[in-house]
């Protein structure tokens, strides 16, 4: 029983350093908000965020995570960024 014990700690510690690459990629799927002022709902990809990283610049905020905002802040950016088109900000869409 003793030598079948570290085997199996060690093949369980193996398998989930494997699987954590996999969760961290699960945990970056699009999200999606809700506008409130505009009724609509945004979702939150490689160009929100490049249109959030100017929106902090212009503004003089310091970048944070969008989701960790508080709601108040996020309806602000809505807001700016009805404004500013992807064209406006010259973010090229592919």
């Amino acid at each position: 029983m003793r030598t079948i014990t570290p085997r199996f700690f060690y093949a369980a510690l193996l398998g989930a350093a494997l699987l954590a690459p996999i969760a961290a990629i699960a945990d970056e799927a699009p999200r999606s908000y809700h506008d409130k002022k505009h009724n609509d709902d945004h979702e939150w990809n490689n160009h929100e965020d490049q249109a959030y990283r100017i929106y902090a610049k212009q503004n003089h905020r310091k970048y944070r995570d969008f989701a960790r905002l508080k709601e108040n802040d996020q309806q602000a950016y809505w807001g700016w960024r009805h404004e500013h088109s992807d064209a406006v900000l010259k973010i090229d869409i592919r």
